[in-house]
């Protein structure tokens, strides 16, 4: 398949203020060095706990964040050295669904003109915007009479259906999901979500999914993207990641989910020690080895690349050819850790 999108060695270092002792060349390593493809007409889900770094890496696609060093080529094109012009042609090209609904609309605009809003600043007016409102709208199984309310008239569920009509009117390729299903409650999340599929088959969307809820991720993507502190640690197709996580935090990850089966309550979990280390000063060698249960004295010192571990599969462990990490599957199975 065509890549759509493409990032190279992405970086992204917030600098920080010196204080009183000004100590300088301190940052937040947010980003640091991911690369990844996503191809034409892909659903592509990017997971990980709070602060690994996958907002932030969202935001530096459409170039809403300025990247500190890396490449972003989107449509064969480098957005982190574009033109201010180039930039704006390209983001027509892409839509953005944020986490809250609520907050992402202007409470001071009816729905109609917030979703007419992106197709007069691409110029389309006129009989042709209200028949691309229209069309959008039946897209998203948004009733036209709730197109003069204001957001806070609207339950969750319409709030978010009338952000991917606004997000999807001019057409996009690219639609970027940061968490667009945590605000909402879980019967109106399924909806949601079956949305997101149908649109995808529909108008042929190109998805990446932002997320921390394995199930959203699990039921929406093809492939699976994991990342820790800034670094993308496995990527594989979504069945295999979840059938065998070639990676410590990944089945970490998975052990923590919930069960569907209740007899399962009690299963080997496989749980990381401590808090995440700080993105200021973030520890030698694997990130994670201040935490893994697997860690030997090569993952204090030496940093793991990404490193091909099957079809379609890449992992950055030292370790991933010994262990042998089987996650909870469809069928609920506990998981297990041992030595080959």
């Amino acid at each position: 398949m065509t890549a759509l999108l493409t990032l190279e060695a992405v970086k992204k270092y917030f600098p920080l203020r010196p204080g009183l002792l000004r100590r300088a060349n301190r940052y937040i390593r947010a980003v640091d060095g991911v690369s990844l493809t996503v191809a034409q007409g892909e659903a592509f889900g990017l997971v990980g706990e709070s602060g690994s770094g996958k907002t932030t890496l969202a935001r530096l696609i459409p170039r809403l964040t300025p990247a500190t060093d890396g490449k972003v080529v989107y449509a064969g094109q480098d957005l982190a050295r574009a033109s201010g012009r180039e930039v704006t042609r390209l983001r027509r090209q892409m839509g953005i669904v944020f986490q809250d609904p609520a907050s992402s609309l202007n409470p001071r605009a009816t729905l109609r003109k917030s979703i007419l809003r992106p197709l007069e600043l691409d110029g389309i007016r006129g009989s042709e915007a209200r028949e691309r409102l229209d069309a959008t709208v039946a897209l998203v199984n948004l009733g036209a009479e709730v197109l003069d309310r204001y957001p806070h008239q609207l339950s969750g569920g319409q709030q978010q259906r009338a952000s991917i009509a606004r997000a999807i009117v001019l057409r996009p390729q690219l639609l970027i999901l940061d968490e667009p299903t945590s605000a909402l409650d879980v019967s109106v999340q399924a909806q949601i979500l079956n949305l997101l599929q149908d649109l995808q088959g529909e108008i042929g969307l190109t998805y990446l999914i932002i997320t921390h809820n394995l199930a959203v991720v699990r039921y929406m993507s093809d492939r699976i993207g994991v990342m820790y502190l800034g670094k993308l640690v496995e990527l594989a197709p979504a069945a295999q990641l979840h059938a065998r996580p070639l990676h410590p935090y990944t089945a970490a990850l998975l052990s923590a989910s919930p069960p569907a089966n209740p007899r399962l309550r009690d299963r080997k979990r496989y749980p990381l020690a401590g808090d995440p280390p700080s993105l200021i000063a973030p520890p030698p060698g694997c990130r994670l080895h201040p935490r893994c249960p697997a860690a030997v004295d090569r993952c204090s010192r030496e940093e793991p690349q990404l490193v091909l571990s099957g079809p379609g599969r890449q992992v950055a462990c030292h370790r991933w050819e010994e262990l042998t990490l089987t996650a909870v599957s469809r069928e609920d199975r506990p998981l297990r850790v041992h030595e080959r």
